[in-house]
């Protein structure tokens, strides 16, 4: 889907129907394959980050491989002398299909809620603020 990128649907005023979605249920896990210690820090690091991403539950093994492809490719131009825009491109419009930027995502209509990370107290702040309310 090209165009502007979609509103998240909190924000979105209407929610008019879509249109009927095709599905085939298709058991078993798919395991990402390894990354290949030859690729430059960078894209190794990407390549990896896609299995804790959630929209790696959809990935097919078909999709694994592209990443894969992509990766290298982003390896060869890193590592490269000559950084190649038209290849930056390539690799930029390939991550936009694996859905790993916000904006695909939500063309896609697909959102990805993470749960709020609370961040425990020290023992010591909590006994503090108890002998405070206990008025010592």
């Amino acid at each position: 889907m090209s165009g502007p990128v979609p509103k998240r649907s909190s924000e979105r005023r209407r929610r008019n129907k879509s249109g009927d979605v095709e599905s085939v249920d298709f058991g078993g896990v798919v395991e990402q394959p390894p990354a290949h210690e030859s690729w430059h820090r960078i894209a190794r690091e990407w390549y990896e980050a896609l299995a804790e991403s959630g929209q790696a539950q959809f990935y097919e093994p078909s999709d694994w491989r592209t990443a894969q492809y992509v990766a290298e490719a982003m390896s060869r131009n890193l590592e490269s002398g000559r950084f190649s825009g038209q290849l930056f491109a390539a690799v930029m419009s390939a991550m936009t299909d694996l859905l790993t930027t916000e904006g695909s995502r939500r063309r896609a209509r697909l959102e990805i809620e993470r749960g709020e990370v609370v961040e425990e107290q020290p023992v010591t702040a909590i006994s503090e603020y108890r002998k405070r309310l206990a008025g010592g």
